[in-house]
């Protein structure tokens, strides 16, 4: 199985670990190394911290860089849809991780593999053994080859906080009153569609619809700030 990872890590994306050991340790959850005791295994852990910090550095020098005009909300907006659990787990599925965890008996039976939270944790862990073992550049080629992309094809989009933006954009030069109004909510209970106005100062501005009223209420921010000229694409 091993062969295969690192076939699969040169193949993909052209890495090939200098210090093997790094990526067990990656791959390695503590319940694997409590039951095989006298090993000298390591876990994940501490490559979790350092990958965690070094990911964020790389998504933020990217698209400081990529998004010139982009203000300080935005950018840190942006940066959170790149930088969380639900995203990191599906970068870690589509990288195909998952298969090469090292479990416990215990967790292997209650198919931790699958559990978000510990994608999370391997995707930043082999964020930091690709450090340690060959530098930023390499980590940068990761991203660029598996994450920056995704910002062209709108995979980020939904994480983007259009009602955020919307406050802070009409509430530069003072209050205004800001409204979210449910319009109609149609359909069957497996298949609700709702209809949301937003109103500025009590004027119509957008009209979101959504299969539910969060979704409806970001559709009708992003309408409202298009009718105010302001650019909701992060291309």
């Amino acid at each position: 199985m091993q062969k295969q990872f690192d076939d699969l890590l040169e193949d993909k994306f052209n890495i090939k670990f200098n210090d093997e050991s790094l990526l067990d340790e990656a791959m390695t959850q503590a319940s694997y190394v409590n039951e095989h005791p006298g090993q000298g295994l390591k876990f994940y852990e501490r490559l979790e911290f350092l990958g965690d910090a070094v990911y964020q550095l790389v998504v933020s020098d990217y698209i400081f860089r990529r998004f010139p005009e982009l203000p300080q909300g935005r950018l840190t907006r942006l940066r959170a849809a790149m930088v969380n659990e639900h995203s990191f787990s599906r970068f870690a599925r589509e990288c195909h991780f998952d298969k090469y965890i090292r479990l416990g008996k215990g967790e292997e039976k209650a198919n931790a593999r699958q559990r978000d939270s510990l994608l999370c944790d391997i995707f930043e862990s082999f964020i930091g053994a690709v450090y340690l073992d060959q530098g930023m550049a390499t980590v940068k080629h990761f991203c660029e080859i598996v994450i920056f992309p995704k910002l062209d094809e709108g995979w980020f989009d939904e994480f983007f906080d259009h009602k955020t933006e919307l406050q802070e954009v009409v509430q530069e030069d003072g209050p205004v009153d800001l409204d979210y109004e449910l319009v109609s909510e149609d359909g069957p209970d497996n298949d609700r569609k709702f209809k949301v106005a937003v109103k500025i100062n009590g004027k119509e501005m957008g009209v979101g619809l959504g299969h539910s009223k969060k979704d409806a209420e970001q559709k009708a921010a992003k309408k409202a700030l298009n009718e105010l000229g302001v650019s909701t694409s992060i291309k």
